[in-house]
């Protein structure tokens, strides 16, 4: 796997997330579990955002000491593409969280929890993934034209499911937890399960982290493949997408009272993975420039938000 990055770069890469989980563990829970408010997610958003860029300028300046000027802003624009794809991504993934926790009724003070180790969760699977598929790409080329087919197809897939709302009933791990365990009928203050009359019972709680977890498997299917139409480098697939998932949590409740408002944008993000999946199909034919994508991402998502505020939603929708 051919990479950039040397001990020092990876190195300084997990210090600084260490860093960030621990200040996003301690400052966002500062005085116990609580309701976050719109202000304070506003807050951590532009802060994740603000982490995210400065890494990149970080790094565009060590490139260009070690490298030169131009592998530096190629690298550079790689990551802030890749970035920027994978946080339009993570919306989509917001969305499901809200419905599930919509679903199970979670108390305010409780969804910072299950953000935190849906965000845990999401980080681990997608080093797996990217590490093993940055090596099976490099035994493996045509597996780009696999990755490419398969976005082409799941955009087009969530371009005619945009708009219907998922049928959480039809879920298939909810119905295997159903059949195969002891239910409560509530919430038993944080415990995933608890013993009762020397059988073990499963709380709610248990049942909203195993479908974020698997929520975080089929996004990290999803966006894995996006980011290596970008680079295969797997230090910038790796950093541009944790980067990416460190501000779900501040993001998802900056727009949970807001989901309606962006009622057009899957259709936007089902117009990026066609275009990804494209790029990813012709790469050997037509070299399409990292700055083209990033202009054509960051147009995607700007014409689609604008859409989404100049053209309400129907009452139906909201409903």
């Amino acid at each position: 796997m051919q990479t950039i990055a040397n001990p020092w770069l990876w190195g300084g890469f997990v210090v600084v997330v260490i860093a960030a989980l621990l200040a996003d563990l301690v400052l966002m829970r500062h005085g116990g579990p609580h309701k976050v408010t719109f202000k304070e997610a506003v807050w951590w958003s532009l802060g994740w955002v603000a982490l995210a860029l400065a890494f990149n300028g970080g790094l565009w300046f060590y490139l260009r000491e070690t490298m030169d000027i131009a592998s530096a802003n190629r690298i550079g624009l790689e990551f802030l593409t890749g970035y920027l794809v994978e946080k339009s991504l993570a919306v989509d993934n917001i969305f499901v969280f809200l419905m599930v926790m919509t679903y199970f009724a979670v108390p305010e003070e409780q969804r910072q929890r299950v953000l935190v180790i849906g965000v845990l969760g999401a980080i681990f699977l997608r080093a797996i993934m990217i590490f093993a598929g940055a090596a099976l790409l490099t035994q493996f080329h045509w597996l780009l034209y696999v990755f490419g087919a398969f976005l082409l197809f799941t955009g087009i897939k969530m371009w005619f499911s945009a708009g219907s709302e998922p049928d959480l009933e039809t879920n298939p791990a909810l119905k295997f937890m159903r059949r195969h365990l002891r239910l409560t009928d509530g919430y038993v203050g944080n415990d995933l399960s608890v013993k009762r009359d020397g059988k073990r019972w499963f709380t709610p709680m248990f049942m909203v982290l195993i479908l974020i977890a698997v929520t975080d498997v089929i996004f990290a299917v999803d966006s894995i493949p996006a980011i290596f139409a970008i680079t295969t480098d797997p230090f910038i697939v790796l950093t541009s997408n944790v980067f990416a998932v460190l501000g779900l949590r501040a993001m998802f409740f900056l727009l949970a009272g807001m989901a309606d408002r962006f009622h057009l944008l899957p259709y936007g993000l089902a117009v990026i993975l066609v275009y990804i999946g494209t790029k990813m199909l012709v790469i050997d034919f037509i070299k399409i420039p990292v700055l083209v994508s990033l202009f054509v991402v960051f147009g995607i998502l700007a014409i689609t938000v604008w859409l989404s505020l100049v053209r309400p939603p129907k009452p139906e929708m909201q409903g």
